[in-house]
């Protein structure tokens, strides 16, 4: 009998899954349900292209004939609205019944919103998606003030937007420095000083009390914690996701502030699987249930979960080493693995420009942080997937070159 594979998503997980599936299992039916109404495109760059440095083309990667092209079926404007596990179906907002003999979850989140007052005002902005990116450029090509809040990743995407649109903005921080889980105060300032190079001013032991609106509901100004006033025809928050599971709320699914799944992405539901952002799968090199939501993450659990969907047995397992790079100022930035977690760390800053942080767990590399030089990334990601201990050379892997045949320890054979 032909195997019936649905893939509820369409992002970088999702697709990588089908695509993976259809190479896996040429004969299989495929169908790939999304919300969305545009088929896969590169949430890399759709920064850059709200910044106002990229036309659209460029951004799209999937038409939604590379689909046809390959016999799988692409529901775009498709809400899920239940899953039923034991009949092996899902059900979407219009009546459709979708059977499956395998299921994929890679449904990603939305932007948490702010508990405050006129938080759903005009002019305020959460970015996730392509679509936000658009209203993005646009308002922010128009602002001449800005607040942006959230101190993380997707936060300083926002920050930089405004610098490159020109925006006169102020960045709201709840703690002392950006970032705060993974860089110190000093490496932190490094950061600081590019948003200040770009026209964003930090402002820390801050964050948001209510918005102030105009008389046709646009957000004008944020009143924040300390009872500041910051002019703001332009916000952009950056809080955090709340995963699109909803659907699933009915089920006997096993979740942890995410979907808990194996090496495998194999969730504790009989032939459901999960990838992407709204995972915490199990790490074979920290040992323990992670989180992350790089691109290239996303892509590697997408195809992982196809070759087990498709074989029916734990036939490959997750193992990853993620990065993400920031190329918004004059000096490159780069974290890698898992730099909030573990329970010893090493960190130097060399020149204004350039700093170190590198974590570890049970003598082991588990992640870091690299703003300036990013040389050393390979040697440190070699280092992690080896699972090496490194537990009495920690102050090595601060040179400025990090010869990995100089270090003494053996690695773990794999």
């Amino acid at each position: 009998m032909t195997e019936s594979y649905v893939i509820i998503g369409d992002g970088i997980a999702g697709s990588s899954a089908a695509e993976t599936l259809r190479e896996e299992a040429p004969e299989s039916d495929i169908t790939v349900v999304t919300d969305e109404g545009e088929a896969l495109y590169n949430r890399i760059l759709i920064k850059e292209f709200a910044k106002g440095k990229l036309p659209e083309a460029p951004v799209s990667i999937h038409e939604e004939n590379w689909y046809a092209e390959r016999d799988i079926g692409l529901s775009l404007n498709t809400h899920v609205t239940d899953v039923d596990p034991d009949a092996h179906e899902i059900h979407t907002h219009s009546g459709e019944t979708i059977e499956y003999d395998k299921l994929l979850v890679a449904s990603g989140g939305t932007p948490s919103k702010l508990p405050v007052d006129n938080a759903d005002a005009d002019g305020i902005h959460h970015f996730w998606t392509f679509q936000d990116a658009r209203a993005i450029n646009e308002d922010a090509s128009e602002a001449d003030t800005g607040v942006v809040v959230g101190a993380g990743l997707l936060g300083i995407d926002l920050a930089a937007i405004c610098g490159a649109q020109n925006v006169d903005a102020h960045y709201l921080m709840r703690g002392e420095c950006w970032w705060r889980y993974a860089l110190s105060p000093e490496g932190a300032e490094i950061m600081h000083e590019g948003m200040r190079g770009v026209g964003v001013t930090p402002v820390f032991g801050s964050g948001v009390d209510e918005f102030v609106t105009d008389d046709d509901g646009h957000v004008e100004a944020t009143i924040d914690s300390n009872g500041e006033r910051y002019e703001s025809d332009f916000v952009g928050i950056a809080i955090g996701l709340d995963f699109n599971i909803e659907y699933l709320q009915d089920t006997d699914l096993e979740t942890d502030d995410g979907i808990l799944v194996d090496e495998y992405m194999q969730t504790n539901l009989d032939d459901v699987y999960a990838a992407g952002d709204l995972t915490r799968f199990y790490d074979t090199i920290l040992g323990e249930h992670a989180q992350n939501g790089s691109w290239g993450s996303a892509k590697e659990q997408g195809q992982v979960a196809a070759k087990n969907m498709a074989a029916d047995d734990a036939a490959e397992a997750f193992r990853w080493v993620s990065s993400y790079s920031i190329t918004h100022f004059e000096f490159p930035f780069l974290s890698f693995g898992h730099p909030t977690l573990g329970d010893d760390y090493v960190e130097k800053k060399y020149n204004d420009h350039e700093w170190r942080r590198i974590t570890f767990k049970d003598g082991k590399v588990v992640g870091g942080v690299l703003i300036g030089d990013l040389a050393p990334q390979t040697t440190f990601k070699q280092l992690m997937r080896e699972e090496r201990d490194v537990s009495g050379q920690k102050e090595r892997l601060l040179e400025e070159e990090v010869d990995i045949e100089m270090l003494d320890a053996p690695a773990q054979e794999q």
